[in-house]
C-alpha cells in the first residue's frame, strides 16, 4: 500500500516513520519545502507537492492543523479518485468530518484521532479513536481497527459529535486548567521558590501545567476554541470554585469534609481502582472527619 502524508509537521513525520516501519511506501507533502527537505533527509521518504502525493497514493493521511484543514481538503479533492481512502487526524472531529464529506464524494473518508503526541515511541498501548458515519466508513474503520490492534493499539469507535463532547473533558478541561493555573502561579510573588520546596501533589500539578504549555500555542488555541463544551465546563468550574471557596471562607470544616467524603464515595463507585490508589488519603479524611464530629459534640 502507498500512503500519502499531507502535512509534514511533527505528527505527519511520526506517521510517516510509523508506516515505513510497517513496510508501507510513504510519500510526504507539505507547503513548507524546508519541512519536506528535513523529513526526506531523516526518513528517506519520497516527497512531492500535495496534488502529486495524493494522485499516487492508495490511502491519504491528512495531518494538517484544523485551521488549515479545509484549504488542504479543497486543494486535493479534485484529484482524488474512486477507491482511495482519506483520513484526518485532527483532535476535533465534527468539523473535519463535515469538511471531508462536503468536498470528497468519490472516495471513502474516515475521521480518526490518535490520542498521543509526536513524542510517543510506539503505537503499542496507545488509544486511537475512529469516527465512521456511514456503511462504507464503518467497513474501512473495521479494517483499520483490526490493523491497528494487530500493532498493539487500543481502538474505540464513536460518532464525531460524541468524540467532541468527550474531548471537551479529556483535552479541553486539562488545557483550560493548565493555562489558568499558570496564570495564577505566575501572579504569586513566591512562585520562583515553590518548586524547590514542593511535595508530590504540587509537582504533579506543575508537570501537567508544563506538559500542556510545552505544546504549540496554535494547537492549544484550536483545542480551546473548537471543542464544543469547553465554555460550559469553564462555567461549571466557576460555580464549583465559588462553592468550595464558600466552605473555606466560612471555616466550615464539617461541610468541607462531608463534601470530600461524598466525592470519594462517588469516585470509588464509578471506578473502584481509585480507592486502592488513594486508600491512605481516604483513611486520613475519615479520621479527620470523625475527629471534627467529636469536637462538635463535646
Amino acid at each position: 500500500m502507498r500512503i500519502a502524508i499531507v502535512g509534514a509537521g511533527r505528527m505527519g513525520k511520526w506517521f510517516a516513520k510509523f508506516f515505513l516501519e510497517q513496510g508501507l511506501t510513504v510519500i510526504a507533502s507539505d507547503k513548507d519545502y524546508e519541512k519536506l527537505r528535513k523529513i526526506k533527509e531523516e526518513l528517506s521518504v519520497e516527497i512531492a507537492d500535495n496534488v502529486k502525493a495524493v494522485k499516487s497514493a492508495d490511502r491519504i493521511f491528512v495531518c494538517v492543523p484544523i485551521d488549515h484543514f479545509e484549504d488542504a481538503i479543497k486543494e486535493i479533492s479534485t484529484h482524488i479518485r474512486p477507491g482511495q481512502e482519506v483520513m484526518d487526524i485532527c483532535s476535533v472531529k465534527e468539523t473535519p468530518v463535515n469538511i471531508m464529506h462536503k468536498y470528497i464524494s468519490n472516495a471513502v473518508t474516515l475521521g480518526t484521532h490518535p490520542m498521543f503526541g509526536p513524542g510517543a515511541k510506539s503505537i503499542k498501548g496507545q488509544n486511537f479513536i475512529l469516527t465512521p458515519t456511514n456503511v462504507k466508513e464503518q467497513a474501512l474503520a473495521k479494517d483499520f481497527r483490526e490493523w491497528l490492534e494487530s500493532k498493539g493499539a487500543n481502538v474505540f469507535f464513536m460518532t464525531p459529535q460524541e468524540h467532541d463532547r468527550i474531548m471537551s473533558i479529556v483535552l479541553g478541561l486539562p488545557y483550560f486548567l493548565s493555562y489558568v493555573v499558570c496564570d495564577v502561579l505566575l501572579s504569586c510573588r513566591k512562585f520562583g521558590k515553590t518548586k524547590k520546596v514542593s511535595g508530590i501533589s504540587y509537582k504533579l500539578l506543575l508537570t501537567l501545567m508544563e506538559a500542556v504549555l510545552s505544546e504549540r500555542i496554535e494547537f492549544a488555541e484550536n483545542i480551546l476554541m473548537n471543542l464544543p463544551e469547553v465554555d460550559k465546563l469553564g462555567e461549571l468550574l466557576l460555580e464549583k470554585n465559588k462553592e468550595w471557596l464558600g466552605m473555606i471562607r466560612r471555616k466550615n470544616g464539617i461541610t468541607l469534609i462531608n463534601k470530600m467524603m461524598l466525592l470519594k464515595s462517588k469516585l470509588a463507585k464509578m471506578d473502584p481502582q481509585y480507592f486502592g490508589a488513594y486508600e491512605y488519603m481516604y483513611e486520613m479524611l475519615n479520621a479527620i472527619g470523625k475527629e471534627k464530629k467529636n469536637e462538635r459534640t463535646r
